[in-house]
C-alpha cells in the first residue's frame, strides 16, 4: 500500500507529500480545519487524525524497510517526539505567563461576553490559552484566535491531556472549551456540582475517560459521527444533539439555556450517570 493510501485510509487529505518533517493537513471528517499531521521518510512515514487516534500509525513501504532500519528509524522519531515535547512544555509555561486574564472575541461569539480568560496578545493578535495538563502538569496548550481558529503547540503531546472545570462532582467528558462552558451553565442551572474534562478531541476524550471511573459523556453530532462514536467506546452514558454539526455550545445557543439544561438534565439523570446535587 501507498503512503498515501495508507494515510487517505486514516481520513487525511493530502494533496502533494511533503518529506522529512510532520505536516499537518485537513480531514474528511474536519476538511476545513488541519486535524491531520503526517511524516514521511523515505521507506517509513507516520500518519495521526487527532479526531480518531491518540497516537500515529506507522507505515513502510513493501519491502523496502529492512528491521534495523525500521528499528532505528523509530529510535531517531521517538529521541525527536521526546524533545519536542520538552519543547512545547517550556513554550506552554513561557506562553501563560505572558498571558492577562482578560475578554475575547471567541468567547463573545459563543456566548460568554463575560467570561474571561488567558488571553496572550502576540504578532498583532489576540490568542485565547487553554492550558492542557497531564495528571495535573503543565504538557502543552491550546491556542484559540479571534475567528475560533484552533491548534497545539507545535510538537505537544496531547494524549491524556484534559482541562478541568472543578466543583468537586460527576465527571463530565467533552471535546471543546466553549462546549465545557455550557455543560458548566447548564449543571450551575440545575444546582448539582460537576467536573468537567475538556479534552479537546474524539478521541482523547474517549483516553481520559476510559481512565476514570463513572461519569458522563457530552458527544459532538459529527457528520461522520466521530464523536458518537467515541462515546459509545467509553461504556458511559452519553448526550449527543439531535442536529448533525452541532456541539453541546451549538445547541445551548440554538434553544436557549432553559431547553439545553432540561434535555441534558434528561440524558444525566435517566442514564444513571451519579450526579451530586450541590
Amino acid at each position: 500500500m501507498s503512503f498515501e493510501d495508507f494515510a487517505r485510509e486514516r481520513g487525511l487529505i493530502i494533496n502533494n507529500v511533503i518529506h522529512d518533517r510532520w505536516v499537518a493537513v485537513p480531514t474528511e471528517d474536519h476538511p476545513k480545519k488541519r486535524n491531520g499531521r503526517y511524516k514521511l521518510l523515505g521507506d517509513v512515514g507516520w500518519v495521526q487524525n487527532w479526531a480518531t487516534m491518540t497516537a500515529p500509525d506507522m507505515w513502510r513501504s513493501e519491502g523496502g524497510v529492512s528491521p534495523t532500519q525500521m528499528r532505528q528509524a523509530r529510535q531517531a522519531d521517538n529521541t525527536n517526539r521526546l524533545e519536542a515535547e520538552r519543547r512545547a512544555i517550556s513554550k506552554a509555561g513561557w506562553i501563560l505567563h505572558q498571558c492577562q486574564v482578560d475578554y475575547h472575541p471567541y468567547l463573545k461569539a459563543k456566548g460568554f461576553p463575560e467570561e474571561a480568560g488567558n488571553v496572550w496578545a502576540t504578532d498583532g493578535a489576540r490568542l485565547l490559552v487553554i492550558p492542557m495538563r497531564l495528571k495535573n502538569s503543565l504538557i502543552g496548550a491550546q491556542l484559540i484566535d479571534e475567528q475560533g481558529g484552533k491548534k497545539f503547540l507545535q510538537g505537544q503531546r496531547t494524549k491524556g491531556a484534559a482541562f478541568v472545570i472543578d466543583a468537586g462532582g460527576v465527571p463530565i467528558f467533552c471535546e471543546g472549551y466553549a462546549t465545557g462552558l455550557s455543560i458548566r451553565a447548564a449543571m450551575k442551572a440545575m444546582k448539582v456540582r460537576y467536573k468537567i474534562y475538556i479534552c479537546f478531541s474524539a478521541s482523547n476524550l474517549q483516553e481520559v475517560a476510559l481512565g476514570i471511573e463513572g461519569g458522563f459523556v457530552v458527544a459532538d453530532k459529527d457528520p461522520h459521527a466521530v464523536g458518537e462514536v467515541a462515546a459509545r467506546k467509553t461504556h458511559k452514558p452519553y448526550w449527543v444533539s439531535d442536529t448533525t454539526g452541532e456541539d453541546f455550545n451549538d445547541y445551548h445557543m440554538r434553544v436557549g439555556l432553559y431547553k439545553a439544561t432540561s434535555s441534558l438534565k434528561s440524558a444525566l439523570f435517566a442514564r444513571n450517570a451519579s450526579p451530586e446535587p450541590e
